[in-house]
């Protein structure tokens, strides 16, 4: 018999918000890196986001500090979860369409359970094959279309695929780490490492870009991210992370290249191609394959 979600109605409103406001991002972080240097509106929406996420650790009255023995385990989760993440789905955003990137991006739990099959040795089932399977078919539907074209951008693609598999590794990394550090604290110090990042590869790399600030619409894609994404959707995300079982998290990021698809063709009048659909099916086959519990067998 199946346990039933003992969600109160302020829980069912916040993964509600968390699971739009991620999706809505997609298009949003289209609009900020169209014509705009994508580590440099990164860079900026992690400047703006900080300070907020900061409040929100001092005024729960978490301590700042780590201890020095876990530094080295800190910089692989923030180099894993955040800094690869965010560098190489930046770019793969301003080469593809934002729903493409999206369906791309949520490959993450497949990732997930194959480096823990083969890294740290879990026992994959045979539904796992199916949903691996389903993910390969998913990756290659777009990726034909992506070279099958003269305007196609494969290197987005592989930018996409390269930023969700570091992610599931990142993603081990959180579950099996040492320290007793509060997420909220690793996260805050994974931020701050990543606006670092960022920033060195936009002052390297897009000082010629600089030639003009952010348009209105830049700019409101740069305070939806500071605002929104970093101040509002990374602390919702760990308050239902610490509350609900595996089948609503795993509903929450089944639906947001969903909404990264459809929001993107409303916002930016995105036209998804068949590719497009046949890649989200087999992505959502893949997704539910490994993150929806199996049925019990009554004895």
């Amino acid at each position: 018999m199946k346990q039933p979600l003992d969600l109160s109605g302020r829980d069912l409103v916040l993964l509600a918000l968390l699971t739009i406001s991620w999706g809505l991002n997609w298009p949003v972080m289209k609009i900020g890196v169209q014509d705009f240097a994508p580590m440099s509106f990164r860079t900026i929406s992690m400047v703006g986001g900080l300070p907020i996420l900061w409040l929100v650790v001092r005024s729960l009255g978490l301590s700042m500090a780590v201890p020095r023995q876990h530094w080295r385990e800190l910089w692989l989760i923030g180099l894993t979860n955040m800094v690869v993440w965010f560098v190489l789905a930046m770019y793969g955003v301003k080469m593809l369409s934002s729903g493409r990137a999206a369906i791309l991006g949520y490959t993450l739990p497949i990732w997930t359970a194959v480096i823990g099959m083969l890294v740290f040795g879990d026992r994959p089932s045979a539904r796992l094959g199916w949903g691996v399977a389903a993910a390969a078919a998913g990756v290659t539907l777009l990726l034909a279309s992506e070279f099958g074209t003269i305007t196609g951008k494969p290197v987005g693609t592989l930018c996409m695929l390269a930023a969700a598999l570091v992610w599931g590794f990142g993603t081990h990394l959180m579950r099996r780490r040492r320290q007793r550090t509060s997420v909220l604290v690793i996260t805050f110090w994974s931020l701050l490492q990543s606006l670092i990042v960022c920033g060195l590869v936009a002052v390297l790399f897009e000082r010629d870009q600089w030639s003009r600030p952010p348009n209105a619409a830049e700019w409101g894609a740069i305070a939806y991210n500071a605002v929104v994404i970093f101040g509002f959707s990374q602390v919702m995300w760990f308050r239902l992370a610490s509350i609900l079982p595996p089948v609503a998290s795993g509903l929450s990021v089944m639906l947001i290249p969903v909404i990264g698809l459809f929001s993107g063709m409303a916002m930016l009048g995105e036209q998804p191609h068949w590719q497009d659909y046949a890649a989200l099916a087999c992505v959502l086959v893949a997704i539910a394959s490994v993150l929806l519990p199996a049925r019990k067998i009554r004895a």
